[in-house]
């Protein structure tokens, strides 16, 4: 494969994989946006949804076990409460709507634990200083944080408040940690979704999925705890130092984060980024899939197209020279027509000298012949000298012959290195008859420092017998059979190039025919005197042999057809 074919394939593949690839990308990015957008959207509007669902959930059970609490308040005396018997069946009762209540317990406006039912020894202690006995005295209903107390272990409590007969009693129960912590963790998104609930302080009231961290600050708490109404929802990547590290990891996470309405809690649920757009993930591998699969399918095809469309460029290559010869034989024949008189002219002027050399011969034989002395040898030298003269012309007529075989054979190109002067006297006698039939004179002027020039002889001499033919006709045009001139020049250009023109002072050509004057079948002839073929063949002929063909003309004054071609060796 040349260089040529080379570039040409690669242009070719190229262009065939770079086509379809550029609406293809941008089809599959515009789709993965788009989807990766609505992937997101419904992720984060999922997780919103699972989150409101959640916090109704525990809103629910803190409203409905303060609702309970009232309603044994409301329905019972204090006398009647501190009763233990009546106290123990209030609590099963209770018990038996729910059983995260542990324990239950009635105490006076002193804060003096009255009576108790529970799992502890707790009658007679005094919650006076209590946060969670000033705040139920104060709004009547309490729902405390997660505390230790004199329990010694995580527990928050409820707490209602009554006045009676000029007193205010409260009624308080212990609310089960780990069953509330069941239910605040119960919440699954995933693989690593997960609830908690920080109060305002930002220390932990559920325990995370990390392990034992219930009444340990947040380390995150700078993250979420601001106020905000509804539900907010936020990606970050956690990056806390110490003994928090290995549980909040450098991953990101898709939090939400609401408020409570029961207490002044936030519920925080979080998911791993990567495991919250698993589907977005799942999407990008097949996109990437597709875009694999779609661009080995698109080069494969370019190959294999290349290969079929670089066969068809060949084989309409093969078919392009082949009409290009037919085209150039045609041409030549074409010229060959037009120069047939001079060509007849030609053989005719040595035909006749034969014929005369061979009627002397005749009368020299026949006087021999009447003779009885015998050879005479100034006979014997004019039948010689008739010999030589016939040989000579013979040999004239051979060599018109030659050339005008050489000049119509359907040959290859032959590229050799051109002398101009023998090259102009070749071409010049083949026109020379037709031009002095005519009364035009045909000169040439070949520069001393003319170089030659490397190409195909058999091309550049149609392409000089095109414009001298052309050039006689627009002589003949304007001056007839007198006062025509034609003016072949050669030499070596400004550029180094070698430059040849042929010049004649015929009619010239319009202006408005100059940018037609190599379009193919435009032709200023009479009908039958032209086929418009001429020219854009020997433009064509030029080019091909690394040349260039230019005009100027003026009408009325001339034309000259300039040609460039660069010297051999160059």
């Amino acid at each position: 494969m040349n260089n040529t074919d080379a570039r040409m394939r690669k242009t070719v593949l190229f262009s065939m994989i770079l086509v379809p690839v550029i609406p293809f990308v941008l089809v599959i990015l515009v789709g993965y946006f788009y989807s990766a957008i609505s992937i997101e959207a419904r992720t984060v509007e999922t997780l919103q949804r699972i989150v409101n669902d959640h916090r109704h959930m525990i809103d629910t059970f803190l409203r409905e076990r303060r609702t309970n609490l009232e309603f044994v308040i409301h329905t019972n005396s204090f006398e009647s409460l501190r009763r233990p018997h009546n106290l123990a069946f209030v609590y099963d009762n209770l018990r038996g709507v729910s059983n995260a209540f542990v324990d239950l317990g009635v105490f006076d406006e002193n804060g003096l634990h009255v009576a108790y039912h529970g799992p502890h020894q707790l009658s007679g202690k005094v919650y006076k200083e209590e946060p969670w006995f000033v705040g139920v005295m104060q709004n009547g209903v309490h729902i405390s944080d997660v505390f230790l107390g004199f329990r010694g272990y995580p527990h928050f409590i409820i707490a209602v408040a009554r006045q009676e007969n000029g007193k205010t009693w409260v009624l308080r129960a212990t609310i089960d940690t780990y069953i509330f912590n069941d239910m605040v963790g119960r919440i699954r998104i995933g693989k690593s979704g997960e609830a908690y609930i920080i109060n305002n302080d930002g220390v932990f009231q559920t325990a995370p999925l990390a392990g034992d961290l219930l009444l340990q600050p947040d380390p995150n708490r700078s993250l979420y705890l601001m106020p905000h109404d509804g539900i907010k929802t936020f990606m970050s990547n956690p990056n806390i130092p110490g003994v928090f590290q290995p549980y909040f990891g450098r991953d990101a996470y898709l939090y939400a984060t609401t408020w409570l309405e029961e207490k002044p809690w936030l519920m925080v649920v979080r998911q791993e980024k990567k495991d919250a757009f698993r589907n977005l993930r799942f999407a990008m591998y097949l996109i990437a899939g597709i875009v694999v699969t779609g661009l080995t399918a698109i080069v494969g095809l370019a190959f294999h197209q290349t290969g079929r469309v670089i066969h068809r460029i060949k084989r309409m290559d093969a078919e392009k020279k082949g009409l290009e010869n037919q085209l150039i034989r045609a041409t030549r024949l074409a010229e060959l027509g037009q120069m047939a008189a001079g060509f007849a002219h030609e053989i005719n002027n040595p035909l006749q000298v034969i014929r005369g050399e061979q009627a002397l011969m005749e009368f020299i034989i026949t006087e021999m012949r009447e003779k009885p002395e015998g050879i005479d040898d100034g006979s014997l030298a004019e039948l010689e000298d008739s010999i030589r003269q016939m040989t000579v012309q013979i040999s004239r007529c051979s060599h018109i012959t030659q050339a005008i075989l050489s000049f119509g054979r359907n040959t290859e190109p032959d590229m050799e290195d051109i002398r101009l002067d023998d090259f102009f006297a070749e071409i010049i006698a083949m026109i020379s008859n037709k031009a002095a039939v005519h009364g035009i004179s045909i000169n040439q002027r070949i520069g001393g420092d003319a170089p030659l020039i490397h190409g195909d002889k058999g091309l550049l001499q149609q392409v000089l017998l095109n414009l001298l033919n052309n050039a006689i006709d627009a002589v003949l045009e304007k001056h007839g059979s007198r006062g025509g001139e034609i003016l072949v020049y050669a030499g070596r250009a400004e550029d180094g190039q070698v430059e040849i023109s042929v010049q004649d002072n015929g009619a010239g050509i319009s202006a408005e025919n100059m940018d037609k004057i190599f379009t193919p079948f435009f032709t200023t002839k009479p009908p039958g005197k032209g086929t418009g073929l001429g020219l854009s063949v020997c433009y064509g002929i030029v080019e091909n042999l690394g040349g260039e063909m230019s005009v100027s003309s003026h009408e009325d004054a001339g034309t000259t057809f300039t040609l460039r071609f660069p010297a051999a060796g160059k």
